[in-house]
């Protein structure tokens, strides 16, 4: 006799859960959607075509979500945005947004789909996640109600909140996060009035979520990271790459590395606004990672991890970031410095005149050191040395110091700092140093095409990212990107 379906279904969980407590590590996966936008986002529209709209999003995701599992994936991270799009003003968005409740409540929407009613979004993921037996991230929006008796009510009477919401392979509710650091566009969301901290416990580690521009700030994501101990960071984004240090890949793998953590990291697809980029990271570099900006099609990614990354042998050593740069003299001084921009910031650059040396460029209290060889100098391609000791404050302000060897746009030093996508110049060596004020260092070396080295260079515990092939690929930076939270 056929077992029922929910014992069926109680089953294959059952034997899930315990190949997930018999291994140290886990199966991941990310997807990378290309979304369908709505398209009108100036006037509202009804909630019958919100939810035809969402729906249409969720079919895709639905297939990514059934071959993530059908391929051994435990848990599968989906973007930013990816169930409604963007460009939506305050008033345009409620018709697609949900009551999303508390996950103390203890709810299954798949099984109990009124009891929370309306939230037939909610419901579908849940569904999702309990018919594919694995997590389930999807980030959605949340409204709450709210009156005159609350000081920071809108004139609108509810709040509005950019949402991540994640459900377990029985499909209940098991996290809910509002995105605390809204990127400057996001006018049709509110601020939470407190950072949160949300954390949830599996059987292949603990993990902890926030969304996109949040990875730049102290809350929550260093809090999750350096005070909750968690082993991996889930990550929707709907992230806008700007080269040479902010690409999505770049940045999210160089995060991973100075954090010590896995980074689950789901971008949105939209070649027009450079969103692309979305990877599966480990501390000791990306496990996979895919940068498109070619097409418009949407790439699931799985790989395994460590459930516990702190605790594996692959870990990297702690870093005391400004020892070796602490302790030279200054390499080679020069009258050669000159300024230029990256991303609004003014950094200080010298240039690498020759096919190898040693070079020091300094600005405020951080001095950068490298040393380098090329495999051949390149007559017609320029390489610099750069610091930016300083606030960043375009999008939003936050202390930065920043060492970087990087290739200029062409000969002309003027266009040192602007986007760089390709190189020929190849390095024997190099090794790059600073006397940073922060432990919070993200290291990462970017090739020609937008391509990570993973594996193909290392951090020493004093410090200093150098190369470990020999020669390394063609070279678009090396860079070491701290992060100085205090003095925000």
């Amino acid at each position: 006799m056929l077992p029922s379906q929910p014992l069926l279904h109680t089953v294959v969980l059952a034997l899930t859960v315990l190949q997930a407590l018999a291994s140290d590590t886990f199966i991941a996966a990310v997807y990378e959607h290309a979304v369908i936008q709505p398209k009108d986002t100036y006037k509202p529209v009804s909630p019958d075509n919100a939810l035809a709209l969402m729906n249409k999003n969720m079919d895709v995701l639905e297939k990514a979500i059934k071959e993530a599992a059908q391929q051994g994936a435990h848990i599968i991270v989906t973007p930013e945005d990816g169930i409604y799009g963007w460009r939506f003003t305050r008033e345009t968005i409620y018709p697609y947004l949900e009551d999303i409740p508390d996950p103390a409540v203890n709810w299954i929407p798949c099984t109990d789909p009124t009891r929370f009613a309306p939230a037939p979004v909610q419901e579908r993921l849940s569904c999702m996640a309990r018919n594919n037996s694995i997590y389930v991230v999807a980030n959605i929006g949340d409204k709450k109600p709210c009156n005159s008796s609350d000081p920071g009510c809108p004139s609108d009477g509810r709040y509005q909140y950019n949402t991540d919401v994640v459900f377990d392979p029985e499909g209940k509710l098991v996290a809910r996060y509002h995105k605390y650091n809204l990127f400057m566009s996001e006018t049709q969301f509110n601020y939470p009035k407190e950072p949160e901290a949300v954390t949830f416990e599996t059987p292949f580690g603990k993990f902890g979520i926030f969304t996109c521009f949040d990875i730049l700030f102290r809350e929550p994501a260093v809090v999750l990271v350096s005070e909750l101990q968690v082993d991996t960071v889930l990550f929707p984004t709907a992230w806008m790459n700007v080269l040479p240090f902010l690409t999505a890949v770049e940045f999210h793998s160089a995060w991973a590395m100075g954090m010590g953590v896995n980074f689950l990291a789901a971008n949105t697809h939209y070649t027009i606004m450079s969103m692309t980029g979305s990877g599966i990271y480990a501390p000791d570099g990306a496990r996979r990672y895919y940068y498109n900006m070619k097409t418009e099609d949407g790439h699931l990614l799985i790989a395994e991890l460590d459930s516990h990354p702190r605790l594996s042998h692959a870990s990297p050593p702690a870093v005391n970031w400004s020892s070796y740069a602490s302790s030279v003299k200054r390499f080679s001084p020069n009258d050669h410095d000159f300024g230029g921009l990256i991303f609004y910031d003014s950094f200080t650059f010298t240039e690498l005149t020759k096919p190898e040396g040693n070079l020091t460029v300094c600005q405020k209290d951080l001095c950068c050191h490298l040393s380098y060889k090329m495999a051949g100098k390149q007559e017609d391609e320029v390489y610099v040395l750069g610091a930016f000791d300083g606030l960043h404050v375009v999008e939003g302000q936050y202390y930065l110091q920043i060492c970087t060897l990087l290739k200029c746009k062409s000969t002309d030093l003027n266009t040192c700092g602007q986007p760089v996508e390709t190189a020929q110049t190849m390095f024997e060596m190099f090794s790059l140093s600073g006397t940073f004020g922060t432990n919070y260092v993200f290291p990462e070396v970017l090739y020609s095409g937008v391509q990570l080295a993973p594996g193909e260079f290392e951090v020493l515990n004093d410090g200093r990212l150098i190369s470990k092939t020999r020669p390394t690929k063609p070279v678009i930076t090396v860079t070491l990107f701290g992060r100085w939270y205090e003095k925000d």
